[in-house]
């Protein structure tokens, strides 16, 4: 017995010092590939956005703010100030701004009554959403632990929020003639578009349903998620004879406006007027 173990202790010093280097020696360069590769994904992550917004960035520290919601920060250190809400704050008013100066030139013989309905139409969030989208931005919005579906019905409940973001960014970075650039790439033809300045969503539906016969549309809340200060509602419109649609929001009203759109564009509400 002695003279096995003698052997087994003699022949272990022989082949540690031959593994325990080369081990050390590939795990510190992966850690450092790993580190290196991270880097290159970000930056190519960024470039990438720039290059569907159409703008490059001095700072691209904003970019990525005007991305991040506020359930991807640390809890620890958590201030909502690092989310992308105080740039949606003024990405909101750069943006009505803009678009105000658009319509004031665009149709000189429109009253102040018919230029606040098209402005109020093309700012909406489902409008902006919907640039944003077309965009391709939806799947660079940061969250955090999140599961899958939910995640991707926050996605979209935020997709205007974040396309407001994008503009105060924007507008940080370069100013106002780069955020005029901007809106004005992917709002003038939604603007030229208007045959008549469209009125909220919800009325524009229900005089559709009474001219199809059909009663008042009826509003449910299907379902409410997130935290208590940032909730998102799931709420869903019901017709007579026709299929439900949902919509998504920030609070009921906002959730009831998206479900209306959501039906006016799968029927056609309006197409043929």
């Amino acid at each position: 017995m002695n003279d096995d173990t003698a052997a087994i202790n003699d022949q272990a010093p022989t082949g540690e010092p031959s593994q325990t280097p080369a081990a050390e020696s590939t795990a510190a360069p992966k850690k450092r590939r790993t580190k290196a590769a991270r880097a290159a994904e970000e930056k190519a992550a960024i470039a990438g956005t720039e290059a569907r917004i159409g703008y490059t960035f001095s700072d691209a520290a904003l970019l990525t703010t005007a991305f991040t919601h506020v359930s991807a920060l640390k809890p620890a250190t958590r201030n909502r100030a690092d989310s992308y809400q105080r740039l949606e704050f003024l990405g909101d008013h750069v943006l009505g701004l803009i678009v105000s100066d658009m319509l004031f030139r665009a149709f000189p013989k429109a009253d102040e009554g018919e230029l606040s309905k098209r402005l109020a139409d093309l700012v909406r969030k489902e409008s902006c959403a919907d640039v944003a989208k077309s965009l391709g931005l939806l799947e660079d919005i940061k969250l955090g632990m999140v599961k899958a579906v939910e995640g991707a019905r926050l996605r979209k409940s935020v997709l205007g929020d974040i396309c407001e973001a994008v503009i105060g960014a924007i507008f940080l970075d370069g100013g106002y003639e780069a955020a005029r650039q901007f809106v004005e790439r992917n709002w003038t033809e939604r603007m030229h578009k208007l045959r008549r300045p469209l009125r909220d969503p919800k009325t524009v539906l229900q005089e559709w349903a009474q001219g199809k016969g059909l009663p008042t549309p009826v509003y449910r809340e299907v379902e409410r998620t997130g935290p208590h200060h940032d909730p998102q509602f799931r709420v869903a419109v019901d017709l007579p004879g026709l299929a439900s649609a949902e919509g998504l929001g920030g609070n009921k009203r906002a959730a009831e406006k998206a479900a209306a759109s959501a039906m006016i564009e799968r029927e056609g509400v309006g197409t043929n007027d």
